[in-house]
């Protein structure tokens, strides 16, 4: 984790598979219980909406449009009706990639939380890491 603003964290795993496998995997939001046990333990589509079972209670989850370069951003509304944005890339590198979380310091939040999230991320791209490559 490196980040010259106490306020964000990059978080990257390197996943010896190629980027295209990793993203097909990842962005398919039936698959985030399995790797993204901090953001779902289950998840149901309603109408076009994603609605997860999270360790904060009920939330909905909206992702970015399927697309060519790697962008697995998503939007996370909390039930407190707080909307967090969470940036995520899956770069190539010759025949794997690079998955980079971008954690953003929420107003409010303690060192304690904000290092607790990290954790929480940081364990998520461990399996999803485990998941791809053992494929």
């Amino acid at each position: 984790m490196t980040s010259s603003d106490p306020q964000i964290l990059h978080i990257s795993v390197r996943i010896d598979r190629p980027a295209g496998e990793v993203y097909d995997y990842a962005s398919d939001p039936r698959n985030l219980p399995a790797w993204a046990s901090g953001l779902s333990s289950s998840i149901t589509e309603n109408d076009g909406s994603w609605v997860a079972d999270s360790p904060m209670g009920k939330v909905s989850v909206s992702f970015a449009p399927h697309n060519d370069y790697g962008i697995l951003d998503h939007e996370v509304t909390l039930p407190t009706g707080e909307t967090v944005h969470n940036p995520v890339r899956v770069i190539p590198d010759t025949a794997g990639c690079d998955v980079v979380f971008t954690l953003r310091r929420q107003p409010g939040m303690s060192d304690a939380d904000f290092r607790r999230d990290a954790e929480t991320v940081t364990a998520d791209l461990a399996t999803l890491k485990h998941l791809m490559e053992r494929a």
